[in-house]
């Protein structure tokens, strides 16, 4: 693999940190708060305890947990190889695969450590409740969504930059 001079690698920093604030906060719920119990903290926002053995809103939880150990091994891989290989002037997009890399690594520790995923952020209104997650796929939400803004200013500058479209009405 050909390292770009000045690569992204030096954005690790954050997939690690991102993965300790995982781990220590899933800890301290795992101590304090009894699988399925939790408690109120703030105006709609409780600390639950819940074991996710799915992906996402719990989707594919039948599913074992080497696939999703797999599946997070094959992204980091990925995005490891990306931040080797790119110059640092993919800001955006660097910082968004940072994220993801924390998040999935984190997500992967708790399945190899015990299985599941555990979840215990519970951000509600009123009775509706939002799926529980953690610092793991809070930082993979941000991370894909600041991917989604770096395509679309991507998409801005080359649309900016077209001479066929200036002073053209774009809807």
């Amino acid at each position: 693999m050909k390292l770009a001079p000045g690569h992204n690698a030096r954005w690790l920093w954050v997939s690690a940190l991102v993965v300790a604030l995982d781990q220590t906060t899933k800890f301290w719920i795992m101590r304090l708060i009894p699988n399925f119990g939790g408690v109120a903290w703030l105006p709609h926002l409780n600390l639950v305890h819940r074991q996710n053995t799915g992906a996402a809103f719990s989707m594919m939880n039948q599913a074992p947990a080497m696939v999703f150990i797999g599946l997070s091994l094959v992204v980091s891989v990925g995005i490891i190889g990306w931040l080797f290989k790119h110059p640092r002037d993919h800001r955006i997009v660097a910082a968004g695969f940072v994220l993801i890399l924390g998040g999935a690594l984190g997500n992967a520790l708790d399945r190899i450590r015990v299985g599941y995923v555990t979840d215990f952020i519970d951000f509600y209104v009123g009775d509706w409740h939002f799926a529980a997650f953690n610092v793991a796929d809070s930082a993979i939400t941000v991370g894909a969504g600041l991917l989604i803004l770096d395509m679309l200013i991507e998409n801005w500058r080359r649309r900016g930059q077209a001479p066929d479209t200036a002073g053209k009405d774009q809807h």
